[in-house]
This record gives C-alpha cells, structure tokens and sequence, in this order.
C-alpha cells in the first residue's frame, strides 16, 4: 500500500503522524512511504532519517497526497481538502461533531475517515486518545496558572499561595484522563483542587488516591453553580465519544465568577463546555468574555511537540500496519475496537453519536 505523511499546517502545530521508526516497520512490511519534506524536523526526525529507513521524501503535500492512506495528525485544514481522492482512508484526529462543514466535505469527497478518538480496546478506554488526554491534562494546570497572571487579564493569583495566603482554588470538571492528569498537576502545584464528575467511582478512586488532598463531588446543575463561584481556575475535561462535549457552564455561571478568573477548556475540540468557548491558536491563545479569561487552543499538546509524537505514534502504529497490511475492510473485520474508529466512508456517516449531532 502507498502511505503517506504530510507536513502539519494547523496553526503551531509541529506534530507528525509517522516517526522514522513507524516508517521503517511500514517499508519491512513491504510498503511505499512517502514523507513531507520537513514533516518531523522541528521535533528532532530530519528527512534524512526517513530516508535511512527506506521512505521517500516527497517536495510537496501533493505528491504525498497521492497515497491510498494518509497518516497524520490533526484534521484536514481547507487548502488539503483539493488533495485528496475518492477510496483514500484518512487516519488522524478528526473531531467532526463540533465541525460539521468539515464532515460534509469528506462525505462529499468519498473518503473514508478514521478517528484516533473513538478507537477503543478491550477496557473500554480510547488507547489512541489517552496520550494526548494525559498530556493536555497536565498542561491545563500549567497554561491556567499563566492565563491568571495580570498581563494576561487574570486575577492576579498564584495557584500555589504562599505562606500566610491561600492557595487557588482549581476546580476540574470531569475525572477521566484529562482530568486525573490536570488533578495531579494541580495538586503538586499547591493549588486547593476540587474534581466534579457523574461517576462516583472515578470519584472515589481520585479521593483514595489523594487521600484529603482535594475535595470530589458528584456533578450536579447546582453543585457545578456553586463550584464556580468559588474557582479561580476552571478545568473543561469532558468527553462523550465521537460527540459534542456538553456545554454546561453558561454566560450566567460566568458573570458569578470572580472577575480575572479563568477557564482552561480542554474539550474545546469537541466543542467546548462553557456558551463562550471557541476554539483559539497557540498564536493567539486566550480572549475575555464575562471577565474570565478563557484558553481554548485546539491542539493543546502541540505545545510540547516532541513529547506529544512520541506518546502518539507508539499508540496509532499497531493499527496503522494492520490497516497496510490487510487493507480497510478486512483490518475492520478483525478488529471490532479499530472499526469504532470509522466515521466516515464512502460518502455516509458510520458513527452514530456523529450522526446524531450533525443531523
């Protein structure tokens, strides 16, 4: 099978679908790849290790695009719509259900898309999803803290106090993986943590594990009201798979908070949690609205590139040699938790929470 990568054009985004490693087990199985020129130089895999592996280097996106399969990362951006070709699988992140132009484009484009986030595994987990859930995770902390300094519209609060001064008040919304890692960060960060969730065995979990150090409670319309007042800062970390994220936190919640605060929105590519999130840039990360300031960059981990590929490819690789190997249909016959990754093919919508949210 012809496979190819392209060089990531979203805004600051430095991530690459395929590591020389993944193309070499791809070229030892017998397959033609071709890389982007500068594809993965930022993150340290000049064209000169492909190479070495046996891919080939391709000097535009267009002969990359002239593959059976394209690996990459982020969704298509409009200028690689015209790229693409009927039959061609694209295997990335996605996110349709908040983009629905984007989705009817792909349809009308007879691709086949295939969605890293709604793989699954045996467990019932997202294995291809969780490495950049964890590190957005522990990002959000990070990007809050600075999103609260003055220059940037914020309070003005330290997330960690100093003696005699009280911590932040951090509060997560949602325990899964973005919000256990936001949680540990925040933790050792000083910050007084409260986690929100409809699962009380996540919940519980979170309360053995840190043992007094945060508060949990169970996610209600009320206790979410309450919770606001008091935060300074606000993780989004929920998810439904394939779906928009619920948008719970409204313009009124808002205006009761502390003016200054603010809300790291890490379901931004899913939509968002809160009326007022839209999707910003690394170039441009955060805005105002009701006086909080809110951080909604679209691909979080590309801020931490390198780290980010790393933990992606070692996930999507698997997958990617079954799906060379056996071709589309076959690798989705085998493979139950692969096939929940479908969402588009050959102009229809195959996930039915997508479906649902884009009519």
């Amino acid at each position: 099978m012809r496979i190819g990568t392209p060089r990531e054009i979203k805004n600051h985004e430095y991530r690459v679908g395929l590591t020389p490693a993944g193309a070499r087990a791809l070229v030892q199985s017998g397959h033609e790849v071709r890389v982007e020129t500068h594809a993965g130089a930022r993150v340290g895999f000049p064209d000169a290790a492909y190479v070495e592996v046996g891919a080939r280097i391709a000097a535009s996106a267009a002969e990359v695009y002239g593959a059976d399969l394209i690996v990459k990362v982020k969704e298509l951006q409009p200028a690689e719509y015209g790229l693409t070709h009927p039959g061609q699988i694209l295997y990335g992140y996605h996110h349709f259900a908040p983009a629905p132009e984007l989705a009817r484009e792909m349809l009308a484009r007879g691709l086949s898309c295939l969605a890293y986030e709604t793989v699954t595994d045996n467990r019932g987990g997202l294995p291809l999803l969780a490495p950049m859930s964890r590190i957005a995770g522990r990002l959000a902390p990070q990007v809050g803290a600075w999103a609260l300094q003055m220059a940037n519209g914020g309070s003005g609060v330290l997330l960690g106090g100093v003696p005699g001064v009280p911590p932040a008040h951090v509060l997560v919304i949602g325990a899964g993986s973005v919000g256990s890692n936001a949680v540990e960060i925040a933790v050792g960060m000083g910050a007084r943590v409260t986690v929100l969730d409809l699962d009380n065995d996540r919940l519980a979990a979170l309360d053995e594990e840190y043992r007094g150090r945060i508060e949990t409670c169970m996610s209600t319309a009320d206790a979410l009201a309450e919770q606001l007042k008091d935060a300074d800062l606000v993780v989004g970390a929920l998810l439904v798979p394939g779906k928009r994220a619920p948008r719970l936190i409204t313009r009124a919640h808002l205006r009761t908070m502390r003016p200054g605060s603010a809300l790291v929105d890490v379901a931004i590519d899913q939509g968002g949690v809160a009326e007022t999130s839209r999707p910003t840039t690394h170039s441009e990360p955060i805005f105002v609205a009701e006086g909080v300031v809110h951080y909604c960059v679209a691909n979080m981990p590309a801020a931490v590139a390198r780290t980010a590929t790393l933990a992606l490819t070692q996930a999507t690789l698997p997958h990617l040699l079954a799906l060379a190997n056996l071709g589309l249909k076959e690798a989705l016959a085998r493979d139950p938790h692969l096939a929940a990754g479908l969402q588009i093919h050959e102009g229809k919508i195959t996930h039915s929470g997508l479906a649902q949210d884009i009519g």
